[in-house]
């Protein structure tokens, strides 16, 4: 029987965050990173497509896949008609940076 171990998106992701370089993008994309998932999850246990929410909110799905692509900067205003329209609330944190 083979046994090989499965390479995760996890393992690839702590390789690469190895390299400065990659360290140093991932770390000023992270959060674009973490609002494009959690739309993304969010949008898709409310069983909502792009084309769905941008009706809702009275936007393009253009903007919601710039969004969902890391390639977006939205307004808090949109985030907020986004929260509203999937009827969620809008939480937003600062916290301390990791020393690495």
């Amino acid at each position: 029987m083979n046994k090989r171990k499965i390479y995760t998106f996890q393992d690839h992701l702590e390789e690469s965050l190895k390299d400065p370089e990659v360290k140093k993008a991932w770390n000023e994309t992270e959060a674009e990173y973490q609002l494009a998932c959690k739309l993304i999850e969010t949008r898709l246990k409310r069983k909502m497509s792009q084309r769905d929410l941008s009706k809702k909110i009275g936007t393009s799905q253009a903007a919601i896949s710039r969004i969902e692509a890391m390639s977006g900067n939205p307004s808090l205003a949109l985030l907020k008609r986004i929260a509203n329209a999937l009827d969620v609330k809008l939480s937003i944190s600062f916290s301390q940076q990791s020393v690495s």
